[in-house]
């Protein structure tokens, strides 16, 4: 079965620091990250917490965004973070969800 939903996402780690990755299947790849059989980065970083998730429909497009996401200082992820709660909170009892 061919996952068509290709996702970039955020972990804030137990350190306090960020991890930004790809996927197409977020649960299984946060297990994974919990295992310790993720990224290298994030061994011993556990446990995690997803602060950020954006869904693209191609690969390519996830993975550009991916970059773009790991070249911002901490700084611009904190902002990236707080804005897409933002938008969030500003849907939360709306009745478009």
């Amino acid at each position: 079965m061919e996952n068509n939903e290709h996702i970039v996402y955020i972990l804030k780690c137990a350190d306090d620091t960020l991890y930004t990755g790809y996927t197409n299947d977020l649960e299984h790849r946060v297990q994974m990250h919990e295992e310790g059989k993720g990224a290298k980065y994030t061994r011993g970083r556990g446990p995690f917490q997803v602060v950020f998730v954006e869904k693209f429909e191609t690969k390519e497009e996830a993975m550009r965004r991916e970059h773009e996401i790991k070249q911002l200082t901490r700084k611009g992820k904190a902002q990236l973070i707080r804005d897409k709660l933002k938008e969030v909170m500003k849907y939360e009892n709306s009745k478009e969800l």
